[in-house]
C-alpha cells in the first residue's frame, strides 16, 4: 500500500513538472505568433482618436509599455 502512494506522488510530481513545460512552450509559441502590442498597433490606435503620431510618440508609448511588462 505504501509503495502505491509513493508511485502515485510521483507520477503527479511528474506530471505536474510535464503540464508545466508543455503549457510553458505552447505560450511562447503563442505570443511569438501573436505579439501583445506593436507600433503598427500603437499607430492606429492614435490615428483612430484623431491623431497623427509621429515615430517619436509611437516610440514614447512603446517604451512606457516595455516598462510595466
Amino acid at each position: 500500500m505504501l509503495e502505491q502512494i509513493i508511485w502515485g506522488l510521483i507520477g503527479l510530481v511528474v506530471g505536474i513538472i510535464i503540464g508545466f513545460l508543455i503549457a510553458r512552450i505552447v505560450t511562447k509559441k503563442t505570443l511569438e505568433k501573436n505579439p501583445p502590442i506593436n507600433e503598427k498597433m500603437i499607430e492606429a490606435m492614435m490615428s483612430s482618436m484623431g491623431r497623427k503620431p509621429s515615430q517619436k510618440q509611437v516610440k514614447q508609448v512603446m517604451n512606457q509599455m516595455n516598462r510595466y511588462k
